[in-house]
């Protein structure tokens, strides 16, 4: 047994450092890892030696900044993760594996009223399907990612009031899954996730500092400070729905007054439309008008843009992140919302913090939160869950 402080407790505590390192990124350079890490280059050179010989990383030549180096990733075989989307009007899967490669996905439509069970019947069958499709077993799943559209109380694990679906509200879903499936199962709000995701995945790599913020039915964010999602103690960390832009504003369904999700919800914006569109109109059509030329969606896609920019720019003013990444149905618009949040933002953000700051779209789109969902796993899982002994890799 290792005691702390001695030789062989550091070793490995090193080891599980550029583990780590690697399975976030999917691919580093040992020099990128001795940089990353703090470890020094002979460490990281013992360290990855030692690695591969177990079969647990993949080392192959390439180049960086025109010299040669040695590209190290984990063995696509070191082990199968699966993300689970919930999302509005969809259910997403994913499964992927510690190389960053996605072996096979897909999405169906759901009904925001079913039920928590059938919601958890069809995602049950999908994982049991794309498992299959992509040639593995259950038993070499890690874990499982789990994203849902509301907050998880960190005490209880159950999911907290949410709008989108409502007859979820108190249900366990981590729990509930991991029954089903017998299985890790790893749960967070899809805010959180479209962060981790963009962070590991899109617009976000290489960024330590960034704030991803969810535009749909609702409004929500998932920040990043440090490298890691920061949730906070309750697991609410990031609601910038609810801060108050008018006291004497719309009633949010939080109970106050004036949130920012009350002036640039789908509910509201679309509600804006209804006398000149009358009919079915989402927010996608009503990004879609706009980007033809429509001027009355082109005006409430910019009066949006505006509002989210004082939000952003009260993030901006306490945690000053380099990037705010926008995604959600919203992020479509481009420009056009894109640029009254950044009006916003210099109008209203310490001008030291806004001048730092890019607002860019997610590259990552609907899948944002499912990918995210398999970043989770590899985050959360234990450190050790990939490392292979030399004995058991020559078996």
């Amino acid at each position: 047994m290792d005691t702390p402080g001695s030789q062989s407790s550091l070793h490995r505590a090193n080891l599980e450092r550029v583990l780590r390192a690697v399975r976030m990124a999917g691919s580093l350079t040992q020099a990128e890892i001795a940089r990353g890490t703090g470890l020094s280059a002979a460490t990281v050179s013992n360290i990855v030696r030692e690695l591969k010989e177990s079969g647990t990383v993949v080392v192959a030549d390439t180049s960086s900044g025109g010299r040669r180096a040695r590209s190290v990733s984990l063995s696509g075989d070191a082990g199968i993760v699966v993300g689970v989307d919930f999302g509005h009007t969809h259910l997403r899967v994913a499964v992927g594996n510690l190389a960053h490669r996605v072996l096979a996905e897909e999405s169906e439509p759901i009904d925001v009223d079913v039920s928590a069970q059938q919601g958890f019947d069809r995602a049950e069958a999908m994982v049991g399907r794309l498992l299959e499709q992509a040639g593995f077993k259950s038993d070499k799943v890690i874990g499982v990612g789990l994203g849902v559209p509301g907050p998880i109380d960190v005490e209880t694990g159950a999911l907290g009031s949410t709008a989108i679906l409502p007859g979820w509200t108190g249900v366990r879903p981590g729990q509930e899954l991991s029954q089903r499936l017998g299985m890790q199962v790893y749960v967070d709000n899809d805010a959180n996730l479209g962060a981790l995701g963009e962070l590991v995945w899109g617009a976000g790599r290489g960024l330590g500092d960034l704030a991803y913020i969810k535009v749909a039915s609702g409004v929500g964010s998932g920040l990043v400070i440090n490298g890691q999602i920061y949730r906070g103690p309750g697991g609410t960390a990031g609601e910038i729905g609810h801060i108050t832009l008018d006291e004497a504003g719309p009633v949010c369904r939080c109970g106050n007054r004036g949130c920012l999700e009350t002036f640039v919800g789908s509910r509201y914006l679309l509600n804006l439309l209804n006398a000149n569109h009358p009919g079915e109109l989402t927010l996608t059509g009503m990004v879609q008008l706009a980007q033809q030329g429509d001027l009355g969606c082109r005006r409430v896609i910019a009066d949006a843009g505006r509002q989210i920019g004082m939000g952003v720019a009260t993030l901006c003013n306490l945690l000053n992140p380099r990037r705010i990444i926008l995604g959600g149905d919203l992020a479509e618009a481009g420009e056009l919302v894109l640029s009254p949040i950044r009006d916003s933002v210099s109008r209203y953000a310490i001008p030291s913090a806004a001048r730092q700051l890019s607002v860019v779209p997610g590259t990552l789109g609907g899948r944002a939160e499912v990918l995210g969902a398999l970043a989770l796993v590899m985050s959360e899982m234990g450190e050790s869950g990939a490392i292979r002994q030399p004995a058991a890799a020559n078996a």
